[in-house]
């Protein structure tokens, strides 16, 4: 780690903690201990002919090999497995930190012991994350990543399989009082983007075109639509200091595709944009009137959340997704070689930790439908899932999903595998049910095990799903923590005949013909299978980033480093989260004594936020019956979301009170005007649809055929989104109508087939006589009378007359049965199933 000389010797204070909490909060109708992160102050330390072949983004770790003594305890042992052989090699930290360089000499190359006892120094086993030597690279100190948080992730990686892995316990909580600071007028982007397509888009359009547009490489601030360059470029420009603007820094500090080869002059040309379209929008200061607290951003001074309490004991590959921008997806889970995806094609970032991919989209130019978008490793990398699951000969696939719809199949949220017919194995989603695909020395690689459609398990929603397979059960699927009951068919098989040429895709197949249209924000591979209690437990710790916004509010009332604390986290690409917030004092020796605390409303940017002031009618008193020294007070068990405007590194959040102690700001909401009258509507119809449901089991009821019969619910279950949801009849559209004959012809065929119930429906009908000879007038009534009485019924006020669908069934069998005396030997059957499919897929079925 070069080229900053460690410090292993700090001030004790900045060890010290200012208050130790455990604090509880409801999360899904319990109580849980709310896990908080540890916060020092140090500075850190910081064969599958098929599949496509990408370059290597890994970094190869070359060992050197160590001839000193043996290690001294089992805990040296570990530390050398863990850490040191991880970062012994030049490329990384052996040529600064060994025996003969800088201090500490944590890699020592001639004795391990050494290495091991330096490297205690520099490391918290308690709380890997807060290492020194996780921070000191966090801060920029040799990273051999193109992200630095990338590898401090994956440093503490290390030092957490050195301590032992991750139990999933939780954390003593350790908050400490961020920078005072009043809250100002910050300037928000407008929602007019003429005075950006003046200044800034000019340069986007000119350099960025070639990469920066849909359907090459997100984000997409070089789009000839103009809105949706401006949007992506938001969070990219710093109205504050544009010098800060990531646009800015990509080009004077990473030299990325500066024009004409002049990358100072290129920032600066950059930076003159940015002010000169900063400039044009004015701020308004902050209502005197507020009673507001101190100001905070969330990057800045929040509180890192993120404290673990996942089973993460046997990861051997872990996307969180934090980078949030580039085309790597790193894998941090320390284990080596690095699983790092490449991102290819429409993949764009996920605000709050996640990656986005799709959608399909139509390429002008060509007329066709592009659907690339997918993360992809390399199959020298991946092949650490080949071994590490045969050796192991189980598994676990975890992953925090929302998917964009639930209509899309045969889409591929994670594989590891060759093509769209080769894999390994393979999570999937087919409208609303979860899919695995598996091969093993017992089951058909393409052979899918699902979830149970009738369980719509499968959301548009944020859901995490995990894949289990032991050799003793075999397959499972959990979704939200829960097995969702579903009993593998195959028996469990072993994994020996696992191909090592694949690769590992999120969102796609390798070929690019499966795209899995929606959102990741973690996804785990686990060479063990999790049981049901750590699912469970890694499903309530929950994803994406979180902090805690310690909002001082000491200068209004009389108890010194007094706060008020929510749990914050960006929601998603336009939103936060607030919730949960409690009131603390750091200092342990004051208690308040009924202090009021009325109507508090969150603030962004130097105003209250227009909407999402849940908290707005809150009315308690701050006193010592509900405080507890060192765990403070709840405030709300709620949370609520308010819009996103500059992003997580720029907007200032702060509080506002109606009453807080002494201090009133009594806000009189306005009279609400009178709604107008409403205008006469056309009067609504008389008659409704029937739903999807009533529609299956009308037809099951009148057909005498058990919706459960096997051709039947398959059908059911592939057309049931296309079946009417609502009962309005001006809805209905062709294509519902299509998928009501589709469920008629099941039903009608089943009823035909099946001798027994067909002469119970149909007596004294001769199915065994040809077309010709079975359909005279007696023939046909035979027919058209059951289908009426059981079908049609009787005595409706409003439903359509027996003669005209006499007529109509008359005509259709006259037609059906005319083949020029050559008509097949089933044509009778068939004439009858079509018979009994006009009535049954009619309006009589239909309409309620």
């Amino acid at each position: 780690m070069c080229p900053s000389t460690f410090s292993s010797s700090s001030d004790s204070s900045e060890y010290t903690m200012t208050a130790s909490i455990r604090h509880n909060v409801s999360r899904s109708g319990r109580l849980l201990p709310l896990m908080l992160l540890s916060l020092l102050a140090l500075a850190g330390c910081g064969g599958g002919e098929d599949t496509e072949s990408l370059p290597n983004t890994g970094t190869t770790v070359t060992n050197a090999n160590y001839n000193g003594p043996a290690p001294a305890t089992d805990d040296v042992q570990n530390f050398k497995r863990s850490v040191w052989d991880n970062l012994v090699s030049t490329n990384r930290c052996g040529s600064c930190h060994a025996a003969n360089g800088q201090s500490p000499a944590f890699v020592h190359d001639g004795d391990i012991n050494i290495a091991w006892a330096q490297a205690n120094t520099i490391v918290n086993l308690n709380d890997p994350s807060q290492s020194l030597m996780v921070t000191k690279v966090a801060g920029g100190h040799n990273c051999w990543l193109s992200s630095d948080s990338a590898c401090a992730d994956t440093l503490t990686s290390y030092i957490a399989t050195w301590a032992g892995g991750s139990a999933g316990s939780a954390k003593t909580v350790e908050l400490r009082p961020p920078q005072i600071k009043d809250p100002g007028a910050t300037k928000v982007f407008p929602a007019d983007s003429s005075e950006f397509e003046n200044w800034v888009y000019p340069l986007l359009r000119n350099y960025c075109a070639d990469c920066h547009v849909e359907g090459i490489q997100a984000p997409f601030v070089a789009s000839d639509d103009r809105q949706l360059a401006y949007l992506d470029s938001q969070s990219r420009m710093d109205l504050e200091n544009p010098a800060s603007s990531r646009f800015v820094e990509r080009l004077r500090d990473e030299f990325h595709n500066c024009w004409e080869g002049d990358c100072t002059t290129s920032a600066e040309e950059m930076q003159v944009a940015i002010e000169i379209y900063a400039a044009t929008i004015s701020t308004q200061p902050l209502d005197t009137e507020l009673v507001a607290s101190k100001a905070l951003t969330l990057t800045g001074d929040g509180l890192l959340a993120n404290a673990g309490g996942r089973f993460e004991d046997n990861v051997i590959a872990l996307y969180e997704f934090k980078t949030g921008e580039g085309t790597t997806a790193f894998d941090t889970s320390g284990v080596e070689p690095a699983l790092h995806l490449s991102l290819i094609g429409n993949v764009d970032w996920f605000g709050g930790w996640g990656i986005t991919v799709g959608p399909a989209f139509l390429d002008e130019t060509t007329g066709a439908t592009v659907r690339n978008g997918k993360a992809q490793g390399t199959t020298t990398a991946s092949r650490k899932i080949h071994d590490l699951f045969t050796a192991s000969g189980e598994y676990s696939i975890e992953a925090w999903v929302v998917p964009a719809n639930t209509t899309q199949e045969d889409a591929r949220i994670v594989t590891y595998s060759g093509s769209s017919t080769t894999r390994n194995v393979t999570l999937s989603q087919t409208q609303q049910n979860y899919e695995v695909l598996h091969r093993s020395t017992t089951t058909d690689q393409n052979t899918a095990f699902a979830t149970d459609g009738n369980d719509m398990r499968l959301q548009a929603s944020l859901q995490h799903v995990v894949v289990n397979f032991t050799p003793g059960q075999g397959r499972r699927i959990f979704v939200n923590g829960e097995d969702t009951g579903d009993v593998d068919p195959s028996p469990a098989g072993l994994l020996n005949e696992w191909d090592d040429t694949f690769a590992l895709v999120l969102g796609n197949e390798t070929d690019g013909m499966s795209l899995w249209e929606g959102s990741l924000q973690l996804v785990a591979i686990h060479n063990r299978a999790l049981s049901a209690e750590q699912i469970r437990t890694n499903f309530e710790v929950g994803v994406g980033q979180k902090y805690f916004l310690l909002f001082s509010i000491a200068h209004l009332i009389d108890i010194p480093e007094s706060y008020v604390v929510f749990r914050v986290s960006q929601f998603d690409s336009h939103g936060y989260l607030f919730a949960e917030p409690f009131f603390i004092s750091l200092d342990e020796t004051q208690t308040p004594q009924g202090i009021p605390l009325e109507g508090l409303k969150l603030g962004i940017n130097g105003r209250e936020a227009a909407v999402g002031q849940a908290f707005a009618t809150l009315e308690l008193s701050l006193n010592s019956t509900d405080y507890t020294p060192g765990s403070g007070q709840v405030l709300s068990t709620q949370g609520t979301i308010i819009g996103l405007e500059n992003g997580p590194d720029s907007d200032e959040f702060f509080l506002s009170f109606e009453r807080l102690g002494d201090n009133e700001n009594v806000v009189v909401e306005g009279s609400l005007s009178l709604a107008p009258v409403p205008a006469d509507q056309p009067e609504a119809p008389s008659i409704g649809l029937k739903t999807f449901d009533e529609i299956n089991a009308s037809m099951a009821k009148v057909s005498t055929i058990a919706t459960t019969h096997p051709p039947v619910a398959a059908t059911f279950n592939t057309v049931r989104q296309q079946l009417p949801s609502v009962e309005n009849i001006n809805g209905f559209l062709s294509s519902q109508q299509m998928a009501v004959t589709q469920m008629a012809i099941q039903y009608c065929d089943a009823l035909v087939s099946d001798t027994t119930k067909r002469a119970a429906f149909f007596p004294g009908f001769g199915f065994s006589a040809s077309a010709q000879d079975a359909f005279d007038q007696a023939g046909k009534d035979l027919i058209i009378n059951p289908l009426l009485a059981k079908m049609v019924g009787t005595g409706l006020d409003s439903q359509p007359e027996d003669t005209a669908l006499r007529t109509e069934l008359n005509a259709l069998m006259d037609g059906l049965s005319s083949c020029g005396g050559s008509c097949a030997s089933d044509r009778t059957e068939t004439v009858v199933k079509a018979s009994c499919a006009a009535v049954l897929g009619s309006a009589v079925t239909l309409v309620q």
